[in-house]
């Protein structure tokens, strides 16, 4: 019976703490909400559960959906956008506010923000996905999706100082 240790990728699980923590950490100093727990948070979820969900997925993808042709290669970047859905990202919302502290605002609006979120940037994400899926070797997907979802982490954050 194999460990829940055994079932992460070392390399992705560093990466995945890394470069998860680094891009919420910006994110949250620009907008002046940088708190410690919150950062070692989601270094933790970057390194555990994102380093084991997502090259999972991703290599399911791998298995299933061949990039022979046109369709193929835009079904993959579609079910990989799939998987980041507005649940997801309501997901990733709670988990920041439970790593800050901020229980009280774990409700069912942040389904109404992931919600926004993911429409917001479809067309971007979806090329973003496009050339993660069919372009990137599988070893690789899963830190540049981290290193793409860092970056819209910050994006985030730059639109909240920026537009509000």
């Amino acid at each position: 019976m194999k460990s829940c240790l055994d079932l992460l990728n070392k390399r992705d699980s560093f990466s995945g703490a890394l470069i998860y923590g680094f891009g919420d950490t910006a994110a949250s100093l620009l907008t002046n909400e940088f708190q410690t727990s919150r950062m070692l948070g989601i270094m933790l979820l970057g390194g555990t559960l994102y380093a084991y969900e997502i090259p999972r997925y991703f290599a399911w993808i791998e298995r299933n959906i061949k990039p022979s042709n046109v369709w193929g290669r835009f079904t993959r970047a579609l079910l990989a956008q799939a998987f980041f859905n507005p649940l997801w990202i309501a997901r990733h919302l709670a988990l920041i506010y439970f790593f800050s502290g901020r229980y009280s605002d774990i409700d069912w609006n942040l389904l109404g923000i992931g919600l926004d979120s993911f429409v917001r940037i479809v067309p971007f994400a979806l090329c973003a996905n496009y050339i993660i899926q069919n372009r990137i070797p599988l070893s690789w997907r899963f830190l540049c999706s981290a290193l793409f979802s860092s970056s819209m982490a910050f994006y985030y954050a730059l639109s909240e100082v920026f537009f509000d």
